[in-house]
């Protein structure tokens, strides 16, 4: 698998912060740019984990749901990336034996061959995934690797370093906030139907999108909802 000189240009310009650029940008503009310039990448998904904190940004929102299930699994290729410090590669998720109940959920999704790579950018850790809809089409290409770590490392390395970057983090703690009432969302709707987190998730998907509100507004309202009737918080 050759890098291509699409993703060495997408790359290096996010490495260039002006005013507005948010880490969250940056990560959604590298899952867009591996989708372009990667041979066989189909979408992409980047998490950057600073200490207990989490931010997520995906090429598609079906790769939003397969990450979701990844951490209620507690196990799969991200995971084991961010665990280990090392790429991790599933060539057919069709034959994958080590994470069965993640591959289900790939094969769902349309997802066959996977390619992980944890970057260490100072005490935070980015975890960027590529994915493909046939299986065999990642290798741990060395110039591939060489190239994530060192253009996504300067991009965030810039944006931490760059005038607006309290703007940044409250940003970030907004789409951490976020993250919080969907997942208490899920809580609600798995509590009341017996459904599973990502069927819970998949539910507020798709009434987002018919009412079209995004689903962290639309969590918050169910949540407000259910706090007025119950008098209490949300389940777990």
């Amino acid at each position: 698998m050759e890098t291509t000189s699409i993703l060495a240009r997408d790359l290096a310009a996010l490495g260039r912060v002006t005013e507005g650029t948010s880490a969250e940008g940056v990560l959604r503009g590298i899952t867009e740019a591996v989708a372009r310039g990667v041979p066989g990448c189909a979408g992409g998904t980047a998490e950057l984990w600073m200490e207990e904190r989490v931010l997520l940004a995906a090429s598609h929102s079906e790769l939003t749901a397969l990450i979701d299930r990844e951490r209620d699994l507690r196990e799969g290729p991200s995971r084991e990336a961010l665990t280990s410090g090392r790429p991790v590669s599933i060539p057919d998720v069709m034959r994958e034996s080590r994470w069965s109940r993640y591959a289900a959920t790939a094969v769902r999704h349309g997802v066959r061959s996977v390619l992980v790579v944890p970057i260490a950018v100072d005490s935070a850790v980015a975890i960027i995934g590529l994915y493909g809809v046939r299986p065999g089409v990642f290798t741990a290409g060395g110039s591939l690797m060489a190239l994530l770590r060192e253009q996504v490392t300067v991009a965030l390395a810039n944006i931490w370093e760059f005038d607006d970057v309290l703007t940044g983090a409250a940003q970030m703690q907004e789409a951490l906030a976020g993250r919080s009432v969907i997942d208490q969302a899920k809580g609600i709707i798995m509590s009341k139907s017996g459904c599973s987190a990502e069927e819970a998730f998949e539910e507020l998907r798709r009434v987002s999108q018919h009412h079209q509100v995004k689903v962290a507004d639309l969590a918050r309202l169910l949540v407000t909802e259910h706090q007025q009737k119950h008098g209490g918080a949300a389940p777990e």
